[in-house]
């Protein structure tokens, strides 16, 4: 099916406030009362169509109010009995944050959401489900094992929002994202979101959505203009010398460090212990519990650093994050903008390090290309020795959210930790 294309720029969309969008009355009164006058650009190019019942598909950069962009339509249309919403989401963190952002602005109107993530027991999302939620909040993997179930079926659903579609479809999930759309009602309203768009995400707007109006704030690859970048070339083996480095120099910036792997998360972040920063880890290792106290301590600032996987680029809102490091240089260009999308969010200044090796110089090229400017190689700066290995300890704080093993290994043979990284 074709598109319309709709394109502007960022800095040509901030006039305008929420009540010029179409937005009821009811639904104003609570934006206002919560502190919400001016709509971002992305906001207001994307709900009075929202409102309307178009389909939309919508690429704007990470932090720049997509959540609210789509939540605001979904449930102004659901109170008009349009039918159920349906909001698929690739982590389980941003499934999360989604049903909060939901339940802000819905809560007083009697909102009934349900979220349906993998990594916790089922029992209370199937008591969500019979309690006919107006918005369901699910991760791919939960909701088609919950649809093989007969627990959940979506020919109510009316309004489907497809958010981060790229890192849905990078981790495999296309098969659970058809389904779906198979299974709902044909006259329905379908929005999905990205900061990029490759050709899949294309293909699957065609497929399954009726003209979709393109609504582009910025072109793929924009980040903010308040991130400053920097590369070092480096020895593998120097790597966390660098980062002691590093960290002495930014002793008081709440920083985000990406690994490639769950199990070089857990080494740099006990590494970082050795060197005493206050520092935790976010990886497809850890329980639900575990990683909700580990990303909860970030936020409050019990932890100064997070060490996380590529999970944590998509859907984590702290706003406050003021360093990002590549530890591990990402395998793809997009991951690199989405990485680095988590500083310097909301104008405030933000810096982007990178440690990339010999073999992988290559990659800042590609990434040149798609953000359409050059990064700074820097000379190293004077590396500390070396410091001695400590075994790792597990910290207290996450032993709360350990399960027995036993009980581990029974669910892990149920099935439940399919496609642990991202459900």
């Amino acid at each position: 099916m074709g598109s319309l294309i709709f394109f502007m720029t960022q800095s040509k969309l901030c006039n305008g406030r929420f009540d010029d969008l179409g937005i009821g009355e009811k639904i104003l009164a609570i934006l206002a009362k919560q502190g919400f006058d001016i709509p971002t650009p992305i906001q207001r190019q994307v709900i009075p169509g929202a409102l309307e019942g178009k389909d939309i598909v919508g690429i704007a950069q990470t932090g720049t109010g997509k959540t609210l962009a789509f939540g605001i339509p979904i449930i102004q249309r659901v109170f008009s009995h349009e039918g159920q919403g349906l909001i698929l989401v690739p982590t389980r963190e941003l499934a999360l944050q989604v049903e909060q952002a939901v339940k802000q602005i819905g809560a007083s109107l009697g909102l009934r959401c349900a979220t349906v993530i993998g990594g916790v027991s089922q029992r209370a999302q199937v008591n969500a489900l019979r309690n006919n939620p107006h918005i369901v909040v699910a991760t791919p993997g939960r909701l088609v094992d919950l649809m093989n179930q007969k627990v959940y079926i979506p020919d109510r659903v009316g309004i489907i929002v497809i958010d981060e579609a790229d890192r849905m479809l990078d981790a495999g999930f296309l098969p659970q994202i058809k389904r779906v759309l198979q299974s709902a009602r044909k006259e329905r309203q379908t929005m999905l979101f990205s900061a990029t768009m490759p050709k899949s995400i294309s293909s699957l707007a065609g497929a399954f959505m009726k003209i979709p109006i393109r609504i582009e704030i910025a072109p793929q690859g924009t980040l903010s203009e308040t991130v400053e970048q920097e590369v070092f070339i480096v020895a593998k083996n120097d790597k966390m010398r660098l980062l002691d480095s590093i960290l002495q120099k930014y002793q008081k910036d709440k920083t985000l460090i990406f690994s490639r792997t769950k199990y070089g998360a857990k080494r740099i972040a006990r590494d970082i212990r050795n060197m005493n920063h206050t520092a935790t880890e976010i990886h497809s290792n850890r329980s639900q519990s575990q990683r909700k106290v580990a990303l909860d301590g970030f936020i409050d600032g019990r932890f100064r650093i997070l060490v996380a996987t590529d999970i944590a680029s998509r859907g984590i809102d702290v706003k406050d994050i003021s360093l990002v490091i590549n530890f591990d240089f990402p395998n793809g260009s997009e991951d690199y903008v989405h990485r680095i999308g988590r500083t310097g969010r909301v104008g405030c200044y933000g810096k982007a390090i990178s440690f990339v090796t010999s073999s992988e110089k290559a990659g800042i090229r590609k990434i040149e290309q798609l953000i359409r400017q050059s990064i700074p190689i820097l000379s190293l700066p004077t590396l500390p020795p070396k410091r001695a290995k400590q075994p790792y300890a597990e910290q207290p704080q996450f032993r709360r959210g350990r399960q027995p093993f036993a009980r581990r290994q029974q669910r892990t043979s149920r099935g439940h930790r399919q496609n642990n990284r991202y459900r």
